[in-house]
């Protein structure tokens, strides 16, 4: 029997997925995820009454377990990541309280490195042809690069980030930085087995330099 060494990457980056009530600024090197792109349900009051959103769930998460297992019978055993999300407005990445409801969303988890798109499609198949999924797999494996950023944990609901939100754009800002990219949600409580008041959510920001106009 193989005796499997488990990988935990939340341990590894930790830094990234252990931040504080008080933003501060991160280095995020590239890293691998199963992804899939959707958009919001029209008529739908947020992500939980969107099929759409609960099936991509589902997937990703039918996915990552299915590789899982089949790495550890190989004796590459990991730790299956958190839920993330990146959120967006159609036609601008930007991300504002109080403003537009975001449109457009990629929800991903986060692979081990060992993990090819191969392996994906194969994980994929089994479980259409096992009745699994309804449809055939969206997921993709693809890399995020997204560098210089700045993130904050949020404790409580989901429907009450606006404050966290504002005061890492206060942050940003208060640093001369300019926002870039796409508004960065990690989910590290289930929501099922969760208290609304105790959920832990990192919001991540990616960040540029701001451009400097040179005076005539």
């Amino acid at each position: 029997m193989v005796t499997a060494v488990k990988i935990d990457m939340k341990r590894e980056l930790g830094d990234l997925y252990a931040a504080p009530r008080h933003p501060e600024l991160v280095d995020v090197p590239p890293l691998r995820y199963l992804m899939i792109d959707g958009a919001a349900a029209e008529g739908a009051a947020g992500p939980a009454d969107d099929p759409g959103f609960r099936a991509a769930v589902g997937e990703l998460y039918s996915l990552s377990y299915t590789l899982k297992f089949e790495m550890k019978e190989r004796g590459e055993d990991y730790v299956v990541m958190p839920l993330e999300g990146l959120f967006w407005t159609h036609g601008s990445d930007e991300f504002r309280p109080g403003g537009p409801a975001p449109t457009r969303w990629t929800l991903m988890i986060l692979q081990p490195p060992h993990v090819t798109p191969l392996q994906v499609a194969d994980a994929g198949a089994r479980l259409l042809e096992r009745g699994k999924l309804e449809r055939p797999p969206r997921a993709r494996l693809e890399t995020l690069r997204e560098g210089r950023a700045a993130h904050v944990l949020h404790l409580g609901p989901y429907a009450q980030e606006a404050p966290t939100i504002e005061r890492l754009h206060a942050f940003i800002d208060e640093l001369g930085l300019t926002r870039r990219g796409k508004h960065h949600e990690i989910y590290l409580s289930d929501p099922n087995r969760t208290a609304p008041e105790r959920l832990k959510t990192v919001i991540r920001q990616p960040v540029s330099p701001r451009e400097t106009v040179d005076e005539p």
